[in-house]
C-alpha cells in the first residue's frame, strides 16, 4: 500500500540522514530494491527542456550510471572521478553527502564512510544535456579524497613527449 511505502521511505531517509554504516543498513532489513520505492527523477523531456529547463532530468547510461566529477569547493582542484547510480545520486541530493556506485565491488558507497573523509556537497551541478554531474565538496576528516592518502586522486602527471613505442612515465605532483 502507498501508506506502507511512505513509511518505509521515511524510515529509509532517517537511516540515510543518520550516516549509517553497512552494518546499520543490514540491520534495517532494507535491500537495494527498497530504494526504488522512493520517487524517481523526472523523466527526460525534449532537448529544450533538458538543456534550458529547470527540472533535474539526469540521463543514466546503459549500465544505469552517470559520471560524477568531484572538485574542492574552495580552490576548485579536481579531487576525484566516480560513478553514481540512481540511488547514489538520490542519496547525494537528499542528504548533501556524496554517495557513489562502486563498479568493482558492485555496491553503493558513501565516500568516507570508513576513513572519515566524508564529502559534504556544497554545490551539485549538471552539464548541458544532464548526463554528467559535478560535485563541489568540502572534505571532512583528514581532508583527503583519495584512498591512497593523497588530497586528490589525480596526484601524478603523465610525462608528455615520450618516444614512440616507449611507455609514458608518471611523475608525482
Amino acid at each position: 500500500s502507498s501508506g506502507m511505502r511512505a513509511s518505509r521511505a521515511d524510515r529509509f531517509r532517517q537511516i540515510s540522514l543518520a550516516e549509517p554504516t553497512n552494518s546499520t543498513w543490514k540491520s534495517t532489513g532494507f535491500a537495494m530494491a527498497d530504494l526504488t520505492e522512493l520517487p524517481p527523477f523526472a523523466p527526460r523531456g525534449t532537448t529544450a527542456e533538458v538543456e534550458r529547463g529547470e527540472t533535474f532530468q539526469p540521463k543514466f547510461d546503459a549500465d544505469g550510471l552517470i559520471p560524477a566529477i568531484v572538485t574542492a569547493a574552495e580552490g576548485g582542484e579536481v579531487l576525484m572521478f566516480a560513478w553514481m547510480n540512481r540511488e547514489a545520486l538520490r542519496l547525494t541530493v537528499e542528504t548533501g553527502i556524496a554517495h557513489f556506485w562502486t563498479r568493482s565491488r558492485q555496491k553503493l558507497w558513501k565516500k568516507g564512510e570508513e576513513s572519515g573523509n566524508v564529502l559534504d556537497v556544497v554545490d551539485l551541478r549538471v552539464d548541458c544535456d544532464q548526463d554528467v554531474v559535478w560535485l563541489k565538496v568540502k572534505v571532512r576528516g583528514a581532508g583527503v579524497a583519495c584512498h591512497t592518502g593523497a588530497p586528490s586522486c589525480f596526484y601524478r602527471s603523465v610525462t608528455l613527449g615520450s618516444a614512440v613505442g616507449a611507455p609514458a612515465r608518471l611523475k608525482r605532483v
